[in-house]
């Protein structure tokens, strides 16, 4: 799924973001080379092929989005066998690769020896990935999700080793420890270091909100394979700026203009989906334009925040929404095309 020798673009999987409908619009582009699932969690006992379906409806088709976006499956947990057995019967069920979260910072998962709570543990970490390696086909690739440690910067060096040991075929390195959250700074040049160190494909993620820090974490890591998550979705046109500069082939005018657009391309797409009850859906939608307030420019959250309904938040939104070409700058440039984050005829 991911080609040592050729740039890449992934979609990050973030629990009850990243789900279907979300991978699916974030196809439409083209700028993702493919998504990873939201995690499923392996605790007691190996879900059922039917169950990993519902998990990862694109099971059904061909294992990619209707928009064509390859998806791969990842498994969260702490027991090596029932991770293995989870991985074959997967595999059985249709999954083509398979990643292994070891970078979730959730409270609730690491409380149940899932998640980061491994970066304890780097022998475990090993045995985790040989078990799932040795129990799928070698044609199915298994990789890892990692933070830089628990609480310490420097754990990555071991904790990405027995990674590969244990038969990694790339990992993914989130550039903070668990300790740190989210919250500022990330350590590129760690990354560097790993893949210098493993000569494994590295995958660099953390806090690439623009052109500015796409461009950075590239020359501080040297990867040429990143993953976007709330970067994407803070600024819907970053991925689409991050694929060509990686030379990646993009649809970029089906991207729509407008957030109203946008988000109703969302809505349509979860039509798509039954189980999908329409007050989920306008908690995805607040919850992604309260994303883009945070981290994004967009400034029209208080309009939207009371709907009550999915029309009511789009017929707010269409009364003071711009464009997406002024609310996604994000950083504040007031130059008529921006080199900071990329987006064209940005205005102050």
């Amino acid at each position: 799924m991911l080609d040592p020798n050729c740039p890449a673009l992934i979609l990050a999987p973030m629990e009850g973001v990243t789900d279907a409908p979300m991978r699916a619009l974030q196809g439409e582009s083209g700028a993702f080379t493919f998504a990873i699932a939201e995690f499923l969690r392996i605790n007691h006992s190996v879900p059922s092929r039917a169950a990993f379906r519902r998990h990862m409806p694109e099971l059904r088709t061909g294992v990619q989005t209707a928009t064509g976006l390859p998806v791969q499956l990842q498994l969260l947990g702490g027991n090596a066998s029932l991770m293995a057995e989870s991985a074959r019967v997967a595999v059985e069920a249709g999954v083509k690769a398979i990643d292994i979260n070891f970078g979730c910072p959730a409270k609730t998962v690491n409380r149940h020896d899932g998640g980061a709570t491994l970066l304890k543990y780097p022998t475990r970490i090993r045995e985790i990935v040989a078990a799932v390696r040795a129990a799928v086909p070698r044609e199915v690739p298994v990789s890892a999700k990692l933070r830089l440690g628990w609480n310490s910067i420097d754990a990555i060096f071991e904790n990405a080793a027995m990674a590969a040991e244990g038969g990694a075929s790339w990992l993914t390195i989130h550039a903070r420890t668990r300790d740190a959250g989210y919250s500022p700074p990330v350590y590129w040049p760690h990354i560097g270091r790993v893949r210098k160190m493993l000569g494994l494909p590295i995958v660099a993620n953390g806090d690439i909100w623009n052109l500015e820090d796409f461009r950075r974490c590239r020359e501080e890591t040297g990867c040429q394979h990143f993953m976007l998550g709330r970067g994407a979705l803070a600024n819907p046109r970053l991925a689409v700026r991050v694929a060509n500069e990686l030379g990646l082939p993009v649809r970029e005018s089906l991207l729509p203009m407008e957030w109203p657009a946008i988000l109703q391309r969302l809505v349509d797409w979860t039509r798509g989906f039954p189980e999908k009850r329409p007050e989920q859906t306008l908690r995805r939608l607040k919850q992604w334009l309260n994303m883009a307030a945070r981290f994004g420019t967009f400034t029209d959250f208080h309009a939207i925040k009371q709907a009550s309904s999915i029309e009511e938040l789009l017929v707010n939104l269409a009364t003071s929404a711009t464009s997406l070409s002024s609310v996604s700058c994000v950083c504040s440039s007031s130059v008529a095309s921006c080199e900071r984050c990329g987006v064209p005829s940005c205005v102050p």
